[in-house]
């Protein structure tokens, strides 16, 4: 049964009296239905929030939208996020897609049109740079609410969820520096990826702030050959550690040392990042950045059920901060390589 079937028709007329429009618009934008003008829209979900007008929350699903599964992250943050709705009798699917692909915009027309109740956009479209918005835009129109993480369109106005790039980086560096090694390189991954961008950018700040003022950085793919290739270029040059962008590449990295004869952590430190639990059983343990995934998670939560019921929440971008998993994998830096 349709939203404005379960509601009083008063209440159907108070708010279109209050919003200057027909029923039949209140009903469109209740039930999240196409043709309804972006301005009439909003002066209607004004309208449903002055007089106190919840929308029901149970039993609805809620589309998460993500770019693999393969990857334990994303796998471990779809599953925090349907267990932090599941409470609220909210109902999650997963869909795996392309990042600013028409494989993603067609996903998300289709669902829409199917009717669902929120979006997420778990570390999609939204992280690539310049990519194509029109999934988000497709929500828009249609009246959908939608959280970004780690990354948002320009333009479109969402609560994004981010962890802190930038301190991820400073972590680890300070970490590396403190076992006093100055020569530090990062693997890092694709040139126009958010996170990756933040991450280098924080990093190279925190080499600034050792006297380094040309930080050894190279970009690769999320991949085990692109952090084999990465840390190949890295050796060369001479880096005691290496700090990985993500848990692949830093399995690449320790395949690169073991290959080129070094011992880790005493001929190099290697730091990754994601912290997946595979990295407990790797020879040596890995040290990782930690992403705080419980906590964003508990905050997609609170956001989408806030927009779902037509309450407010911040539009802005809120930051969460890592910390750093200390395994085996980093050690003093060598004497002579000091």
């Amino acid at each position: 049964m349709a939203d404005d079937e379960r509601a009083p028709r008063i209440a159907l007329a108070e708010i279109a009296a209050l919003a200057e429009v027909s029923e039949a618009t209140v009903s469109r934008v209740m039930n999240r239905r196409y043709g309804v003008a972006p301005a009439t829209r909003e002066a209607v979900e004004r309208a449903m929030r002055q007089l106190g007008y919840e929308r029901r929350v149970n039993g609805q699903l809620v589309v998460l939208l993500s770019p693999s599964l393969v990857n334990p992250f994303f796998a471990r943050l779809g599953d925090r996020i349907r267990s932090e709705l599941a409470p609220y009798g909210l109902r999650t699917i997963i869909c795996t897609v392309d990042a600013g692909t028409a494989d993603e915009r067609e996903y998300v027309t289709l669902l829409a049109e199917t009717g669902v109740a929120a979006a997420v956009f778990m570390s999609s479209s939204n992280t690539v740079r310049s990519s194509d918005k029109s999934p988000a835009e497709v929500l828009v129109a249609r009246g959908v609410p939608f959280v970004f993480i780690n990354g948002n369109f320009e333009g479109i106005t969402a609560p994004t969820l981010s962890t802190d790039e930038a301190l991820a980086a400073q972590i680890s560096v300070d970490h590396l520096a403190a076992l006093g090694h100055r020569r530090i390189a990062m693997a890092a991954g694709p040139v126009g990826n958010i996170p990756a961008d933040r991450r280098v950018d924080g990093f190279v700040r925190a080499m600034e702030s050792l006297g380094v003022e040309d930080a050894d950085v190279v970009r690769q793919f999320y991949s085990v050959e692109g952090g084999r290739h990465a840390a190949e270029q890295l050796i060369e040059s001479g880096a005691t550690a290496i700090i990985a962008g993500s848990y692949e590449m830093v399995l690449g990295a320790l395949q690169a040392a073991e290959r080129a004869g070094l011992r880790v952590p005493t001929d190099l430190s290697l730091v990754g990042y994601d912290d997946n639990p595979v990295l407990d059983f790797t020879d040596p343990p890995i040290t990782t950045i930690r992403p705080p995934i419980d906590r964003i998670a508990e905050q997609t939560a609170r956001s989408i059920v806030a927009m779902i019921s037509n309450r407010p929440v911040e539009t802005g971008e809120m930051f969460f901060d890592p910390e750093i998993h200390l395994r085996r994998s980093t050690s003093r830096v060598p004497p002579a390589q000091s």
